[in-house]
């Protein structure tokens, strides 16, 4: 197989860096299936990654991209076939395994998904990462008992990928969503991708936070942690459920046991990386069919191979909207 072009983290004097090198397939981690890629996508943890901003790398030198999808071209694994649209995100890729930003990647079987049925290999990165876990905490949220009928439900970081596309889910599920987010001017965005109601993060008075609320949400999928996620904890209806799953704000967590035990509320780990493949499969299943987001096109850009450099310090600075989707043949 001839040289093939890749995106490629290295550090030194610890300093990350990245830059296109040419690399055969030889030069790739161990892996079952081969994989020409189509899609990858960008995320906020492959910003952090290829800009140094965050320790998220754990071996050098590494191909960057979380997540891809593509056709297989060879696997010793009898689950996948040559000609097989595939799906692979999570676990080591694009951090400790050689990840999407390539046109070709090596992945264990074990890490690869069957493209679902009435999913496309550029709908499956335009969901990527975000889409999948956005929709994992909504069937977790569904596990303890989280349905339209019992209230609305709240979305923070509303502008993001897993923010963008919560919203899209729950609206098409027939939740009454409310998306909270501290860009003034996106209102008429999420309004179109499906919140009912917008709400400013600079209307919370977050200096002030209560052991326990006004009773308001069914439920919450929160992508910025400390304070905003502590006051929608204290805020949830009875028997509500809160999926936790990012930290653009605060790792930190100043709250009370008051909401889970004088409200039954539940707060849900979404950890995406390391889901058993049987769920994983399941969630994939339901993208491609009731969750499958009805506003796609209007929350995601597509660029080139060439122009990935251009989009990381937009994700670090917040001004990304939706998904950024890297088409690899452009």
């Amino acid at each position: 197989m001839d040289k093939f072009k890749a995106y490629r983290l290295r550090e030194a004097d610890k300093k990350v860096s990245g830059a296109f090198e040419q690399m055969d397939i030889d030069e790739l981690d161990q892996g079952e299936v081969v994989i020409r890629v189509a899609y990858s996508g960008v995320n906020y943890k492959d910003a952090l990654a290829a800009t140094g901003k965050g320790r998220i790398i754990r071996r050098f030198p590494c191909v960057g991209g979380i997540d891809l999808s593509g056709t297989v071209v060879a696997s010793s694994d009898a689950r996948f076939n040559k000609g097989d649209a595939v799906i692979a995100t999570s676990y080591e890729i694009g951090v400790a395994h050689d990840g999407g930003y390539a046109e070709y990647a090596r992945i264990p079987a074990d890490w690869v998904v069957p493209m679902p049925r009435g999913l496309t290999l550029a709908e499956a990165m335009a969901l990527g990462t975000a889409g999948y876990t956005a929709a994992l905490g909504i069937v977790r949220m569904e596990q303890v008992g989280l349905r339209p009928a019992n209230g609305p439900v709240i979305v923070s970081g509303a502008t993001g990928g897993v923010g963008s596309i919560s919203i899209d889910i729950l609206s098409r599920l027939g939740y009454h969503v409310v998306a909270l987010t501290g860009k003034e001017g996106e209102a008429d965005y999420l309004k179109a991708i499906g919140a009912k109601e917008v709400r400013l993060r600079q209307s919370l008075d977050l200096a002030k936070l209560k052991a326990l609320d006004t009773a308001t949400w069914a439920g919450a999928v929160d992508n910025l942690g400390g304070d905003v996620l502590a006051w929608m904890i204290s805020t949830m209806l009875q028997g509500g459920a809160v999926a936790s799953i990012g930290l653009a704000a605060s790792m930190s967590l100043n709250t009370s046991v008051a909401p889970f035990i004088l409200r039954g509320a539940s707060l849900l780990g979404i950890d995406s990386g390391y889901t058993p493949m049987p769920l994983r499969r399941q969630v994939w299943e339901r993208l491609a069919t009731d969750m499958k987001p009805a506003h796609l096109q209007t929350m995601v850009r597509t660029i080139a191979f060439d122009a990935l450099p251009t989009v990381f310090d937009d994700f670090i600075n917040a001004k990304v909207r939706g998904r950024i989707v890297v088409d690899m043949a452009e």
